[in-house]
């Protein structure tokens, strides 16, 4: 092991806190800096991009997604994640058929931008070869930066307009309409940027600082193995524990950590999903629910779009993530002051429509 996962390995469970604030938590003088390179771009989205268009194209807004987007970035990650929603996307099939128009748009006229801001902006763009490309990906450079920050910018369809504070349960035929289109999984989550952000964004500090730890100890792994489900599936997976096991603001790290690495070793019987966001009293989108739970497991449901299963059967690895988690599972970073080993909550490895219900109740702002 290098002296990184030695780090973690070898701290106490009573010091696990102390480690995510020492070695994962971003700084302050980090946090400026990536929320002014975001700032740079946002304001030329919305506020250049497009004039050439004429009126034809208006940005209806932009949504930091992401860990940024999210609160649970990790220090030293210098990625922010854009989504760009355009007045004349008017359905799912305008985002596949017109987003490359954007993305060509858009980096022909940063590089505008930069040739006339000269030293004071810098661009290099990522090689994509993929015929229709769904994302721009570029580094930025400024003189109010000290470090190149990574972007990803994705155009989308604007399908929830406006919400309102009270985030109610979007409307049902915006659901249909998605799984009606939808030809592979999560193919226009980008769209529900804002209600996966909601998501996450809201909950308690700690509960933040346990999805940085486990999004640590995955990043790890991915360094030794390949083909691992997406991160995002582990962040789930860390929300559903919490909600399951604690659902207290104050809680043992260790045993949070320790119930993730359980519930990943139990990956063949996992069925989790949330209704937050779907209206489950519609016969389309239950009958819709109701085939995606019968898929082969792990099945994770991502709360804002039924089409991403996060979990994706026997599409990932996780098969070698469940060794690691096991190997983990005896490390000296579980066990306590007088030696014997943190246990897990107790949290079922399916969810059930009772327990979905009375956490959209918890969940409710």
């Amino acid at each position: 092991m290098d002296n990184i996962q030695d780090r973690l390995w070898n701290t106490q469970a009573r010091d696990l806190d102390r480690y995510i604030e020492e070695y994962l938590l971003p700084n302050t003088i980090f946090r400026t800096e990536i929320r002014c390179a975001i700032d740079i771009i946002c304001s030329f989205l919305k506020e250049r991009c497009f004039q050439d268009l004429g009126k034809s194209v208006r940005v209806t807004k932009v949504v930091k997604g992401g860990s940024s987007g999210k609160g649970t970035a990790l220090r030293g990650c210098s990625d922010a994640d854009l989504v760009v929603f355009l007045s004349n996307l008017k359905s799912f099939r305008d985002q596949i058929d017109h987003r490359n128009e954007f993305i060509e748009e858009i980096k022909k006229q940063l590089k505008t931008c930069q040739h006339e801001q000269g030293w004071k902006f810098k661009v290099k763009f990522e090689v994509n070869s993929r015929a229709n490309p769904r994302v721009l990906s570029f580094t930025l450079k400024s003189t109010k930066i000290s470090q190149w920050v990574d972007f990803d910018v994705l155009p989308a369809f604007d399908v929830l307009g406006q919400l309102t504070t009270d985030f109610r349960k979007p409307d049902p035929q915006i659901y249909i309409n998605l799984i009606r289109e939808s030809q592979t999984a999560g193919e226009f989550s980008t769209c529900f940027t804002e209600l996966q952000k909601q998501f996450l964004s809201q909950r308690c500090p700690k509960l933040k600082s346990l999805i940085r730890l486990v999004k640590h100890w995955y990043k790890m792994c991915k360094e030794i193995m390949d083909s691992l489900p997406p991160q995002y599936a582990l962040e789930l997976l860390t929300v559903y524990a919490w909600e399951h096991g604690s659902q207290e603001t104050r809680f043992i790290t260790a045993q949070g950590f320790q119930t993730v690495l359980y519930l990943i070793q139990k990956y063949q019987e996992l069925m989790i999903y949330w209704t937050i966001n779907y209206d489950i009293d519609n016969e389309a989108i239950t009958d819709y629910l109701c085939r995606q739970l019968r898929k082969h497991r792990p099945v994770i449901l991502d709360p804002a779009d039924p089409t991403g299963d996060v979990g994706g059967g026997s599409r990932w690895r996780w098969d070698k993530l469940a060794q690691e988690a096991q190997r983990w599972s005896s490390a000296p970073c579980f066990q306590n002051y007088d030696g014997t080993r943190v246990e897990p909550w107790r949290v079922p490895v399916e969810q059930t429509l009772e327990a979905s219900k009375v956490l959209n109740l918890i969940n409710k702002p």
